[in-house]
């Protein structure tokens, strides 16, 4: 499933969700983005759960900005959940979490 050290699963967690774990990283993104991409095309997902992947970078931001890109495509309304800290954080820094649809912080919750 992937070409270097990192290793990632797709898996239906339930009828409407499709999640992802493991790397999400310029090792893996090549292969979640063909291999979700496909599993997406069943439109009664509406859920990727992110909750399982446990180290992601720009190249797994991008995987899944593509996703989202994809569905919105097709006319698919996809949601992200359980977005790890670290790949809601390189998107606040890019400017790219109102795309995701990721809340900003409250500033009172620090």
């Amino acid at each position: 499933m992937s070409t270097g050290h990192s290793a990632f699963s797709l898996e239906h967690s339930a009828p409407d969700t499709l999640a992802v774990s493991g790397a999400l990283d310029f090792d893996t993104a090549e292969a979640v983005l063909s291999q979700a991409g496909e599993r997406l095309q069943d439109k009664r997902i509406r859920v990727l759960d992110l909750a399982g992947v446990n180290s992601a970078d720009s190249a797994g931001l991008a995987c899944v900005l593509a996703l989202m890109a994809e569905s919105r495509d097709r006319d698919q309304q996809l949601e992200l959940s359980a977005v790890p800290k670290g790949l809601a954080l390189l998107s606040r820094v890019s400017g790219t979490d109102a795309l995701l649809g990721i809340a900003k912080p409250d500033p009172s919750d620090t």
